[in-house]
């Protein structure tokens, strides 16, 4: 069950009032750590989003050449606006071939088990031999006691409810969405968006691809990891 470009152009309107922001540095060092011991020219990001970390690694690898992707049209045009190279595509329909691909901020869990295979099957053609896949999972622990439960925020102009369960290895989240319009009226939007557990074994398996390290992330909280950091490498023959 895929999630819509409306679903996700509804969560792309409401990303800042979420926290990402302010976690994603955290985030973002394990993979600028990572790529400082890769030989890398190119890289494809998917699931660019508003093309925030493409932007930092401008700057820490300005030899290289970066791609965005992303499959919310919302997304592309702001990732587009600070002048990120970026396009509304599916993953299968990108013609490239690159040194390093990446798949952050739990991009991987956005997608159902068969979707999974399909996704990663076209990844392994896209990745130059040799080449590395960088992505964060969210853990169970991470799903269960991190994101399970109620959630608004809001400024002058938005206001979000979310409502976020987890059952059978998916997670849940039902956003209601009230725009102001101008005369003072409010506008709703609604929508779901699902992800999934997934495990590094599965990732490597479904992509053909050597598992190559792990590390445990805190992103939100102390007690236990919420996500873990993996490397993958496709073989060289």
């Amino acid at each position: 069950m895929s999630n819509s470009p409306a679903a996700l152009d509804l969560y792309a309107k409401v990303e800042d009032l979420l926290g990402v922001k302010e976690a994603a540095p955290r985030l973002y060092v394990h993979y600028l750590l990572a790529l400082g011991e890769i030989n890398f020219v190119s890289l494809l990001d998917v699931g660019c989003g508003s093309g925030d970390f493409i932007a930092q690694l401008q700057g820490a690898f300005p030899e290289a050449r970066f791609e965005g992707i992303d499959r919310s049209p919302e997304m592309v045009r702001r990732a587009r606006e600070r002048g990120v190279d970026a396009r509304c595509i599916d993953l299968c329909d990108v013609t490239g071939r690159y040194d390093v691909i990446t798949c952050v901020f739990d991009m991987l869990n956005y997608l159902e088990a068969q979707e999974l295979g399909h996704f990663l099957s076209c990844l392994r053609e896209r990745l130059n031999p040799g080449g590395e896949l960088l992505c964060d999972l969210t853990t169970r622990y991470g799903f269960e006691s991190v994101a399970v439960g109620a959630f608004v925020g809001g400024d002058e102009a938005r206001f979000v409810a979310i409502d976020g369960e987890f059952e059978a290895d998916t997670y849940r989240s039902r956003f209601t969405l009230f725009e102001r319009e101008r005369g003072g009226c409010w506008r709703r939007s609604e929508g779901e968006i699902l992800q999934f557990l997934h495990d590094p074994e599965t990732i490597a398996r479904l992509g053909g691809l050597e598992w190559v390290a792990q590390e445990p992330i805190h992103l939100y909280v102390d007690e236990e990891a919420d996500k873990i950091f993996l490397r993958y490498r496709k073989p060289s023959q």
